[in-house]
């Protein structure tokens, strides 16, 4: 039986936890409140927003913080879409991507970034919007990439970081596959995380070398498959996609200088280089010079005759 003693130091403790607790969520109220405030001092520093959209927006807002996303990247977003004089409807279309992406439970950094750089570099928001919903989707591969290789019982420290470094990889057309199994591989080795980024941005450098010597994703993706075929170490891999691209490229070349010959550049442009075939095949018309009178070909000429050397007409009778 619990005594008295301990009943009324049960009862002090669970009132004391309990005005913890209620004072914690009213000093979290206030602090959205004062975060709200704060936004809104930025809106109305600004002649752009009236009154309803600055009170719209500050609901975008909030919804944001409530959904993870933080006051200051909250806050910076706004203060570049002031500073740019961002559309306030334009403004709560980003505010409900960058939303979206995070009740999707995506890491939302770079997506951030995204939208930052944006805005400074004056972007409508349809090429904004889009570049989160492209990053978004790296980053939704990326997941994926971590998650089947945690499935496979592969345990992997820093997984925010990765799934970064993955997406950005991913952005520069690195094939999915070759991304998986780098995440596998590395951490079967025991690479660190500093490891795999770096290798990871070498797969990008080779990748974008790729992509700007012609290649098309289909080709880089096959090229990256035939590398981590034929070998298992990684170090090997990253130097086998180096020969083969380096052969890819000089095959292209070869093949090229077959097709084309060479042309003369003047300042003017590009000029053809003259042929040392005949002028024209046997029976056809030799192509003229441009300016010159075409020369018929199909009789010999006849000499020029003068008036006075005309046959004169025979005498009357």
């Amino acid at each position: 039986m619990i005594s008295k003693n301990k009943l009324i130091l049960f009862l002090i403790t669970f009132f004391i936890a309990s005005s913890f607790t209620i004072f914690a969520f009213a000093a979290e109220t206030a602090t959205i409140d004062e975060q709200l405030e704060q936004l809104k001092n930025i809106f109305d520093s600004s002649s752009t927003y009236s009154a309803f959209q600055t009170t719209m927006l500050l609901k975008s807002a909030q919804n944001l913080i409530e959904s993870g996303i933080l006051f200051e990247d909250t806050k910076g977003i706004i203060e570049n879409s002031v500073k740019k004089l961002t559309d306030a409807y334009d403004m709560k279309d980003i505010f409900d991507a960058l939303l979206e992406t995070k009740k999707k439970g995506l890491f939302t950094v770079s997506i951030i970034n995204k939208i930052n750089e944006g805005l400074a570099k004056n972007a409508s928001k349809v090429e904004i919007i889009s570049a989160i919903s492209n990053k978004a989707e790296n980053l939704r591969k990326a997941a994926e990439i971590l998650n089947e290789a945690q499935q496979e019982g592969l345990e992997i420290d820093g997984g925010e970081e990765i799934v970064k470094i993955l997406a950005d990889s991913l952005e520069n057309d690195v094939p999915q596959e070759s991304l998986s199994w780098l995440v596998k591989m590395g951490t079967k080795e025991g690479r660190s995380i500093e490891e795999i980024t770096e290798i990871s941005e070498e797969l990008s450098y080779l990748s974008l070398m790729a992509s700007d010597s012609g290649l098309s994703p289909e080709e880089i993706s096959l090229l990256f498959k035939k590398a981590i075929e034929s070998s298992s170490n990684i170090e090997e891999i990253c130097e086998n996609i180096q020969n083969n691209l380096e052969a890819e490229i000089s095959t292209a070349k070869i093949e090229g200088g077959e097709e084309e010959k060479p042309s003369a550049t003047s300042d003017s442009g590009t000029l053809p280089t003259p042929s040392t075939e005949s002028p024209a095949e046997i029976g056809e018309t030799p192509t003229q010079e441009a300016g010159e009178v075409p020369t018929d070909t199909s009789a010999t000429p006849e000499p020029e005759t003068t008036p006075g050397d005309e046959t004169p007409p025979p005498p009357e009778n």
